[in-house]
């Protein structure tokens, strides 16, 4: 197909040419919106066996219409779950009690947060899309510097957005989702014995 993806690429990539990374012109925005979820689910569910040999709790950063929350606590229900969020719709059918939600601006609640958990976390995810790509960029560069010191060594960030930093070491992600549909990133300074993202799953 001329200016689109390519043919023999294509069906291996949901919609996405792995060779010169077009877009399928037949991808209509419902399926983008689905095939992120998928990744955002897998990814999560991938991070929740990641983390199943450490101990601590686990960081929520946006709260929004609490679907993510929502999947951590039935995948974790014995972890205690730290929301993030400025401003949460009290019309949400289940949130986080107010023990366990930190109001606010999200880079300066993070700043404080050392002093709010029990215990560093062992997982941490950050979904601050706001349709705004430069804002995004600049959000996820500033939750970059803060949240390893959050993380015990070997924790988890899954993430919407990447998050360079040199104390984060990107992981391999589950092999049907699209290098950049989302990202995995474990804390520097990992301990013998914590699994690899392959091994994990082919366990």
């Amino acid at each position: 197909m001329r200016g689109g993806p390519c043919s023999r690429s294509r069906s291996r990539s949901r919609g996405r040419c792995r060779t010169c990374g077009a877009e399928d012109r037949t991808t209509s925005r419902l399926d983008s919106f689905i095939r992120r979820l998928e990744a955002q689910r897998a990814c999560l569910d991938l991070a929740v066996r990641l983390v199943g040999g450490l101990d601590g709790p686990v960081l929520e950063l946006g709260l929004g219409s609490g679907r993510t929350f929502d999947h951590l606590r039935r995948r974790l229900p014995d972890r205690e779950i730290f929301v993030f969020e400025r401003t949460p719709d009290p019309r949400l059918p289940a949130g986080p009690d107010e023990a366990h939600l930190i109001r606010g601006d999200l880079v300066e609640t993070l700043r404080a947060a050392r002093d709010r958990l029990p215990r560093l976390a062992v997982l941490a995810h950050s979904d601050i899309g706001t349709g705004d790509p430069e804002r995004n960029a600049r959000i996820a560069r500033r939750i970059a510097a803060l949240l390893p010191a959050l993380l015990q060594p070997g924790g988890i960030v899954a993430s919407e957005q990447p998050h360079a930093s040199d104390r984060l070491d990107s992981l391999q992600l589950p092999r049907s989702i699209l290098p950049g549909r989302y990202h995995l990133y474990r804390c520097a300074g990992c301990r013998a014995g914590v699994p690899t993202p392959w091994a994990v799953l082919a366990a």
